[in-house]
């Protein structure tokens, strides 16, 4: 498994040079470490800004579980959406607003076909809000298909 929180700093994580805005890091409320966020107020409505994690080393026809946190706080925040490399245009995973300001988990499977996935793209669409944020934190790579808990 591949723990890519972003206090560790062990995973390949690059922001987008062609979207809007980036993700930054923003402290977490216990103190201990931080997660990447987009304040609801950065740039304009439908801007986008991603944050790109690259993979290495994933194994042709396999599969895996892609779980972490994300929070969507505040009104009309915008929406976050999940790109896998091999289904560019079309997001894998979607959510555009929070019943409240809890941190929430997010499942994704990834089947490795003949074509790699290699990278992993968490997009951040600015909405009309003015509060709040988008936040993702605690990403994390596991063999095998996600579970149902």
């Amino acid at each position: 498994s591949v723990d890519c929180s972003f206090s560790r700093g062990v995973c390949d994580w690059k922001q987008d040079a062609d979207d809007d805005f980036d993700w930054n890091p923003a402290d977490r409320d216990r103190g201990d470490g931080y997660y990447m966020a987009v304040p609801a107020f950065v740039g304009h409505k439908k801007d986008m800004g991603r944050l790109k994690l690259l993979l290495t080393d994933l194994k042709p026809k396999s599969s895996y579980c892609l779980i972490f946190n994300y929070r969507l706080a505040g009104e009309r925040v915008g929406k976050l959406r999940v790109f896998l490399t091999n289904k560019k245009t079309t997001p894998v995973w979607e959510q555009n607003k929070g019943k409240d300001e809890r941190w929430r988990i997010g499942k994704i499977d990834i089947f490795q076909g003949a074509e790699t996935t290699n990278s992993v793209t968490f997009e951040s669409e600015r909405g009309k809000g003015k509060t709040g944020e988008i936040g993702v934190d605690n990403v994390i790579l596991i063999s095998g298909l996600c579970r149902e808990d």
